[in-house]
């Protein structure tokens, strides 16, 4: 039987404060920290640019020498390979600035006539010059610890001559498939009473996608000793996944199983679809029992697993993606339960797909997203404008 039904905000808080996140560190090449989480601060040994720049092509010249320059009345200067009075050196973009140059004029501005050059604009001192440090400043905090790195965060960091980085060690999920029902993709026909195990492939790709390194393992029939042979096997990863055999049918297995070796935090969540997940910590893992029915798996999945994958990979929390529409027709919630309407979104209009029918997976794979209805809200009607999580 179920253990008490908690409140789905309860348990994802006790979940979470059963395990400590990966302390973990290792040292990879710059080129492989894209989406990593560094694990050091990192202060700028250097400015950047280390010199003064030109910012245009064109030429550096010193820019009081400019005064007055027009279409109508251009400056004439003496093309040079240094700076003094009357004369201005070709620069590029990138190009040092010539000593004494302060600005530089560009080529769209200017009229080459052998070696002069008309000056055809009037600019300012510091115009379409690149100071030292104008990029980034030496002794500037570049990067804080914890910040989930992007190609452009990169990029700034090789323009400081890094080679190599600390990320946090990336979590090791093992997803494990259960139940006498499933067979493997790879047979060609199906018996009745025989589904493709699918719950498993989805986990596993979500779970790569929220940053994970991932472990498949193969179907584990509905055996006892079977799945705690499988989890026992496999605590080397550092969060388990279990799909199936979390109700209170006879062949219902896993979360006695996650008891009889570890710790069973929470049977039973107030959550519609997913009332059947179940959480616990086995040495210290977390362990995430998501239902066999694919819509309540997959919230769990979101709801439970995505979170620990965070904590446990030092990945900084997101916010959900939310839109606004306006519901094309009334959804109902269930009382004491914080319900997962899937939602297809057309032209501003939020069309709701179901509230129930757990076992619908291409009703999710239609929607766009959920809207969340809490515990105390019965629903809403059509017309109400209402929050959209997105799924992707």
């Amino acid at each position: 039987m179920f253990r008490k039904r908690i409140n789905a905000d309860e348990a994802r808080e006790l979940f979470l404060n059963s395990f400590p996140p990966i302390p973990e560190i290792e040292v990879l090449p710059i080129e492989a920290c894209d989406g990593r989480i560094i694990a050091e601060n990192i202060i700028a040994s250097i400015d950047v640019p280390h010199y003064r720049r030109a910012a245009m092509d064109g030429f550096a010249v010193i820019a009081s020498e400019t005064l007055g320059a027009g279409p109508g009345s251009p400056v004439m200067l003496r093309l040079a390979n240094t700076i003094e009075k009357g004369t201005c050196v070709r620069v590029h973009t990138g190009s040092p600035m010539p000593e004494g140059a302060d600005a530089v004029v560009m080529m769209e501005d200017t009229e080459l006539l052998d070696d002069r050059v008309q000056i055809l604009a009037q600019i300012h001192p510091f115009k379409n010059v690149g100071a030292i440090g104008e990029d980034v400043r030496k002794g500037e905090l570049i990067q804080e610890r914890g910040h989930k790195l992007r190609p452009c965060d990169i990029a700034v960091l090789a323009s400081l001559g890094i080679r190599s980085l600390k990320v946090f060690r990336r979590p090791l999920v093992v997803i494990i498939p259960t139940g006498e029902e499933l067979v493997q993709r790879d047979k060609k026909y199906l018996k009745p009473g025989e589904v493709y195990e699918t719950n498993g492939l989805m986990a596993s790709m979500y779970v790569k996608k929220w940053g994970c390194d991932v472990r498949l393992l193969k179907i584990v029939t509905d055996s006892p000793d079977l799945i705690k042979e499988a989890i026992l096997s496999n605590l080397d990863a550092d969060m388990v996944i279990t799909s199936g055999g979390t109700s209170v049918g006879k062949r219902d297995y896993v979360p006695a199983v996650v008891d009889s070796i570890g710790k069973l935090l929470v049977h039973g969540v107030g959550i519609s679809p997913g009332k059947p997940t179940a959480l616990g910590i086995i040495e210290g893992k977390p362990v995430v029992c998501m239902p066999g029915y694919p819509v309540a798996g997959i919230v769990a999945l979101f709801y439970f697993a995505r979170s620990a994958i965070r904590k446990l990979g030092n990945i900084p929390d997101e916010q959900d993606r939310i839109v606004r529409a306006e519901l094309s027709e009334k959804i109902t919630g269930r009382t004491g339960y914080k319900t997962f309407a899937r939602v297809k979104l057309d032209n501003g209009k939020a069309i709701p797909l179901s509230t129930s029918g757990a076992g619908i997976l291409s009703s999710v794979s239609k929607a766009d997203g959920f809207v969340i209805l809490p515990e105390n809200v019965e629903g809403f009607n059509a017309g109400e404008e209402v929050d959209i999580v997105l799924i992707e």
